[in-house]
C-alpha cells in the first residue's frame, strides 16, 4: 500500500484543552502510528501572529503545545514534528505562491469576508478597517505549509475546506505555468467527529471561555468540573445521560463497560454532586500519567527544543530540494545554470538512426575543429612541432582544471580534439 502524507498545523495562541486532545491530538497521534502513514505535525507560530500580538502568549503557547504532543506519546521517529519558523523555505515559497495568486481569490476567503461584513454591520466607512495583510493573505501561507511537503491529506474542520481548495487552485496554476512540482492536496473531514462540550454545554472553545485545560492541576480540574452546568433534577430522579455534559465528557474517555455503568447510574438518579465527583476522579486518573510527563517536559525545555530542531532538520531535508526545483522552474537560477536534457529530447535521440547520430557527431567534431584550427596551424608552423604540441596540450590541461561547469565541458571537447589532431606530431 502506498504511503499517504498527512499534514497538520497547530496555531500557537492558547493552552491545549480537552477538546483539542479529543478532537485533534489523539486521532492524529493514533493515525501517525499506522504503517502507511507519513505524518507531518508543525507548530504554526507564523500563523499565530495574524491575530495575536502578545509575544509572551505566543511563546508560552508554543512551549505548552510542543510539550503536550510529546507528553501524549507522539513518536518523532515515525512522524516529523517541527516548528514552522525553523523551516525558512516555507516563507520563501509563500512569496512565490503570492505572485501566482489572484487578489480575487483572497477576496473570497471566509475570514476576510467575515471581517468586511462585521465592518459593514458596524456602519464603518472603511470596510477593511482592522484587516491586516496577514489576515487577508494567510490562506497563501497555509498553502505554502501544505505544498512545501506535498501533503496528500489535510485533516480540517468544515470551516477550513475552502483553504484546502485555495491551495489546490494555487498549486494547479503553478504546475500549469511552470512545472508540475506540487501534489494537489485534499481536505480530510471526519464527519463522525463528536462535539466536545465545554463547561456551559456549548462547544469547548477558547472563544467561549469554557475550556478545561488538558494538564491543569488536580485542584484546578476539580474546580472546573464543579462549574459544569446541570439541571434541577434532585438526587434519586432519573437523569438524561445524553443531554448531560458530565456524561458526555465521561463517555469520551471511557471504555464501553465504563460508559454503560455510568449511564445506569444516571438512570438510577445519581446526584449531580456525585456525578461531578465521579467525572473528576475518572479524568484525573486518565490524565495523571501524561500530566506528569508534561510537567517534566515543561521543566526541560532544552530537550523539547532539541526535539523540534531535529524535526526541522528532517523537514528541511524535504523542503530544501523542492525549493531548489521551484526556484529553477520560475527562472531564479545560477547564471551558469544549464538545463538538463528533457525526457522528450532523450526519447527523440533514441529514435535517431546510427547513421544520423554519426552525422550529428561529425558535425559537432568539425565545429570544434574550427575553433582550435588556429592552434593546430601554430603547431604545424613551429620549428619543433613536437615540443609545441606538448606545450599546447599541457597549457590546455592546466586551463581546464580551473574552469567550471559549461566552460569546462567546452574546454574538454577542445582538448580531446587537439589530442587527436596533434597525435601525428607526438
Amino acid at each position: 500500500m502506498s504511503s499517504q502524507r498527512v499534514l497538520t498545523g497547530i496555531t500557537t495562541t492558547g493552552t491545549p484543552h480537552i477538546g483539542n486532545y479529543l478532537g485533534a491530538i489523539k486521532p492524529a497521534i493514533e493515525a501517525s502510528e499506522k504503517p502507511n502513514s507519513d505524518s507531518f505535525f508543525f507548530l504554526a507560530d507564523y500563523h499565530a501572529l495574524i491575530k495575536c500580538h502578545d509575544p509572551e502568549r505566543v511563546a508560552r503557547s508554543t512551549r505548552e503545545i510542543a510539550a503536550t504532543w510529546l507528553a501524549l506519546g507522539l513518536d518523532t521517529n515515525k512522524a516529523t514534528f517541527y516548528r514552522q519558523t525553523d523551516v525558512p523555505e516555507i516563507t520563501e515559497l509563500t512569496w512565490i505562491l503570492t505572485c501566482m495568486c489572484s487578489k480575487g481569490l483572497m477576496n473570497r476567503a471566509h475570514a476576510y469576508k467575515a471581517s468586511v461584513d462585521a465592518n459593514r454591520d458596524a456602519g464603518k466607512e472603511d470596510l477593511d478597517d482592522g484587516v491586516s495583510m496577514g489576515l487577508f493573505s494567510y490562506p497563501i501561507l497555509m498553502a505554502a505549509d501544505i505544498l512545501m511537503f506535498n501533503a496528500h491529506k489535510i485533516p480540517v474542520g468544515k470551516d477550513q475546506i475552502q483553504h484546502i481548495e485555495m491551495a489546490r487552485d494555487i498549486a494547479g496554476k503553478f504546475n500549469h505555468s511552470f512545472e508540475e512540482l506540487f501534489v494537489l492536496p485534499e481536505a480530510q473531514v471526519d464527519e463522525q467527529t463528536q462535539l466536545i462540550p465545554g463547561l456551559d454545554g456549548r462547544k469547548m472553545s477558547k472563544s467561549y471561555d469554557n475550556t478545561i485545560p488538558l494538564f491543569c492541576s488536580t485542584d484546578e480540574l476539580r474546580r472546573l468540573i464543579n462549574q459544569i452546568k446541570t439541571d434541577l433534577r434532585e438526587p434519586g430522579e432519573p437523569k438524561d445521560a445524553d443531554s448531560s455534559t458530565l456524561f458526555q465528557l465521561y463517555n469520551l474517555f471511557a471504555s464501553s463497560n465504563e460508559s454503560l455503568k455510568m449511564r445506569q447510574a444516571f438512570e438510577n438518579g445519581i446526584a449531580w454532586g456525585e456525578a461531578k465527583r465521579e467525572l473528576f476522579e475518572f479524568l484525573d486518573s486518565k490524565l495523571s500519567a501524561p500530566r506528569e510527563r508534561y510537567n517534566l517536559l515543561m521543566n526541560d525545555m532544552a530537550e523539547v527544543e532539541m526535539t523540534l530542531l531535529r524535526g526541522a532538520e528532517k523537514a528541511r531535508a524535504e523542503a530544501a530540494p523542492l525549493m531548489d526545483k521551484v526556484r529553477i522552474a520560475t527562472g531564479i537560477r545560477p547564471l551558469t545554470y544549464v538545463a538538463p536534457v528533457s525526457k522528450k529530447e532523450t526519447s527523440k535521440q533514441k529514435e535517431l538512426s546510427d547513421e544520423e547520430l554519426a552525422r550529428i557527431d561529425e558535425g559537432r567534431r568539425r565545429a570544434i575543429l574550427r575553433q582550435v584550427q588556429p592552434l593546430i596551424d601554430q603547431v604545424e608552423a613551429a620549428n619543433d612541432s613536437k615540443s609545441a604540441a606538448q606545450t599546447l596540450l599541457s597549457q590546455k590541461q592546466t586551463e581546464l582544471e580551473s574552469l567550471k561547469k559549461k566552460a569546462k565541458v567546452k574546454a574538454e571537447n577542445e582538448l580531446e580534439a587537439l589530442k587527436i589532431e596533434l597525435a601525428r606530431f607526438l
